[in-house]
């Protein structure tokens, strides 16, 4: 069956249990009208046309091989001054630096989706195993989707490593009620302290979030990116998000980024994807508005989520960074279980 038809399916099935959410109950605010948050700049989803993108037109090619061989395992840590970037699968990144261990939007389970038997299935296997993982100190959720809020492997996170999560205003309730208690909740531009004493920073990106096609469910809780402060740099993890200023604003708040983590697939078709996600082209011109002195690939390649083809945003990243004539180490799409060191920051970065 078409994935996007399964995930429809899937999605329909939900619908009781998630019209019961609670969702954000807190003040008003410049983007959450007290009960939806909203983007800069508005924009509406039809029903129809959320209809209109799940049963559309066919996909370019995906091959599925999930026999391939797990990577070596990470590093227990990493010290004071190094930063080691390991891209899991989709947007899942462990992120080494000054002694703490950070996960990004964790999924290990075979589906995104609500239920375990239907909805998008992975081609890839995670690189590392989740047995090989080193202990997590910290877990970074930027949305509510399925392939960004795995609630199987948050809860295997929390029963193995005990972490913090770091969620967006209105996910605490989906993490307590699987009995996870270490949770902290930022809006925009809000910061946590890390065990280490430096912060991690919710920024804004530009989104939506829901976990079912129902109206009611739809920016009940907030989607966010964030920046993780370093001792030799900050290092930018977008989550999932279309083009827009907030690259510069984060820019303007907190200087050249030493890394910046951006989404290159789930694109395709434009007219329904342009305002949530960016296409390559795009995520180079936020690797130049962050000024990062280098950014890895992300959100490609694992999950058949939308048209294009599995290796077309690798191939179309190519292209845009040639482009615009970025080096190929200054953006890069490293192979899964590929763990990265990045240098030093330096003054001149986004080259």
């Amino acid at each position: 069956m078409n994935s996007w038809r399964a995930l429809l399916l899937a999605a329909v099935a939900m619908l009781p249990a998630c019209s019961l959410r609670e969702g954000w109950n807190g003040p008003v605010s410049d983007h959450f009208d007290g009960k939806r948050f909203s983007n800069d700049e508005p924009f509406e989803k039809s029903l129809l046309a959320v209809l209109r993108f799940y049963l559309s037109g066919d996909t370019g090619p995906w091959t599925r091989d999930l026999d391939e061989p797990p990577a070596a395992a990470p590093a227990a840590s990493v010290g004071d001054g190094r930063l080691v970037a390991t891209v899991v699968n989709h947007a899942t990144v462990l992120v080494q630096a000054d002694g703490l261990n950070i996960l990004t939007d964790p999924v290990w389970s075979q589906r995104v989706s609500p239920l375990s038997w239907i909805g998008p299935r992975r081609y890839r296997p995670p690189a590392i195993r989740f047995e090989d993982l080193p202990p997590i100190d910290v877990v970074l959720i930027s949305h509510n989707h399925y392939d960004h809020l795995d609630l199987a492997t948050v809860a295997r996170l929390a029963e193995h490593h005990d972490p913090v999560f770091v969620v967006p205003l209105g996910d605490a309730e989906f993490l307590s009620g699987i009995g996870i208690k270490r949770i902290v909740e930022l809006d925009w531009w809000q910061a946590w302290t890390l065990p280490n004493g430096r912060r991690i920073h919710g920024v804004p990106v530009q989104h939506w979030s829901g976990r079912s096609v129902l109206p009611s469910d739809q920016n009940r809780s907030l989607w966010q990116g964030y920046v993780i402060e370093t001792a030799a740099g900050p290092v930018y993890f977008a989550g999932d998000t279309g083009y827009a200023d907030h690259f510069e604003r984060a820019h303007e708040r907190f200087g050249n980024m030493r890394l910046a983590l951006l989404p290159i697939g789930a694109y395709e078709p434009r007219w329904f994807l342009a305002y949530q996600h960016m296409n390559p082209a795009e995520a180079v011109q936020a690797h130049l508005e962050l000024r990062a002195q280098t950014s890895l690939a992300i959100h490609w390649g694992t999950f058949k989520l939308t048209a294009e083809g599995q290796m077309q945003p690798r191939q179309d990243l190519i292209a845009a960074r040639r482009g615009r004539g970025l080096s190929d180490v200054s953006f890069q799409v490293p192979d899964f279980g590929e763990a990265i060191e990045i240098a030093p920051l330096t003054t001149e970065a986004g080259g």
